[in-house]
């Protein structure tokens, strides 16, 4: 239809007649949309002279306006018939109370929380995140870090290992998440410097044991690292997810088949309150080992080791997540208790970030 004002009493009929807000929809698609009525009427005036234009031109444009007026006007009366005959069926008992949004009631586990607080500081230098299966093989979880069979160091680990194959050999649940810094060094050239955060297992079981439990580890392979650059990274970590301005640190002499020299660090804490204050007092609380990675463990991976040197370190997530966040015993971490988990647990969005603040 061509004659704007013909159009427009159809139009405006249409509306008034819409019974709802589809249909209201419905009409203004057919009037306003790509190729509505309207829109065919506008797309004629870059057609016409420039007479014409100036002719039909307020005509048109009227015609779109007064219809977007009308579709405004009939769109109020429908949505407030809707909301009248909502509270006219519905009914609310006000002495019940609100109930929580699934974005206000869900938590973030700990864990989860603490692991991405990780990822945050170590990529802030650097790091990036290496992961690996939970079901390795003994060559990869024990030999090739240098504890070859009769090791004494493999009976530490306490081994979940399915049964045995045909050949003899047999899979397991890995005890570390070593075996990734052994698959991370076969399948990439140094310089290497990843986090590996993920779960383990061991058979064992108490307050401050579990069977599966996570890790972090760190790994740093070049030409000239050294026993500083592993201090200063440790040290900054430390400040940085414990949020303290300054820390005190120590080294012990430890053994690890993997790393030589091994060490275990110690970080300086006040005990108060059943509370561990970090960076203060004069208490030393074992936080982690460490060390140089071992020469044979370089061999394996077919790194030279007159050429390369690196280290290591590994703590447990789920350690310094109690140390940080005042939790006294590890096992409810894994026991799915709602009301566990609204007390320790994060809001969804409280992503953190070295800037606004880990545990802001």
């Amino acid at each position: 239809m061509s004659d704007p004002n013909a159009l427009e009493q159809e139009l405006l009929g249409a509306i008034a007649a819409a019974g709802d807000e589809a249909a209201l929809e419905a009409v203004r698609v057919a009037a306003l949309g790509k190729s509505g009525s309207v829109s065919a009427l506008l797309k004629t005036l870059g057609a016409m002279t420039p007479d014409e234009r100036k002719q039909q031109g307020p005509l048109i444009n009227g015609l779109k306006e007064r219809v977007t007026e009308a579709l405004g006007a009939r769109r109020d009366v429908l949505k407030r018939a809707t909301l009248d005959a909502r509270l006219n069926t519905e009914t609310v008992d006000v002495t019940l109370p609100v109930r929580e949004s699934p974005a206000e009631a869900g938590r973030i586990h700990p864990i989860s929380q603490v692991t991405d607080e990780l990822t945050a500081i170590f990529a802030d230098m650097g790091f990036a995140v290496a992961e690996g299966p939970d079901i390795e093989t003994d060559d990869l979880n024990f030999t090739k870090l240098n504890i070859p069979e009769g090791h004494p160091a493999r009976e530490m680990h306490d081994t979940f290992f399915f049964n045995p194959k045909p050949d003899g050999s047999r899979l397991l649940l890995r005890t570390h998440t070593s075996p990734v810094q052994i698959r991370t060094m076969m399948t990439q050239k140094p310089p290497i410097r990843v986090i590996i955060p993920g779960r383990t297992y061991r058979v064992d079981s108490d307050q401050t044991h579990t069977p599966m439990f996570h890790q972090v580890e760190g790994l740093v392979i070049d030409k000239g690292s050294h026993l500083g650059h592993l201090k200063w990274i440790l040290e900054e970590f430390l400040k940085a997810f414990f949020e303290v301005d300054a820390v005190k640190m120590r080294f012990r002499p430890s053994f690890f088949p993997f790393t030589e020299p091994s060490l275990e660090a110690d970080i300086q804490c006040r005990f108060e309150k059943n509370e561990v204050r970090i960076g203060e007092g004069d208490k030393w609380l074992e936080i982690l080992g460490c060390g140089m990675v071992h020469p044979n463990v370089l061999r394996n991976c077919g790194l030279d080791p007159d050429e390369y040197q690196g280290f290591a370190w590994g703590m447990g997530i789920d350690r310094i997540a109690m140390l940080k966040y005042g939790m006294p015993d590890l096992r409810p971490f894994f026991e799915a208790d709602a009301r566990w988990l609204s007390h320790y647990g994060f809001r969804p969005l409280d992503l953190p970030t070295l800037a606004g603040g880990l545990s802001s």
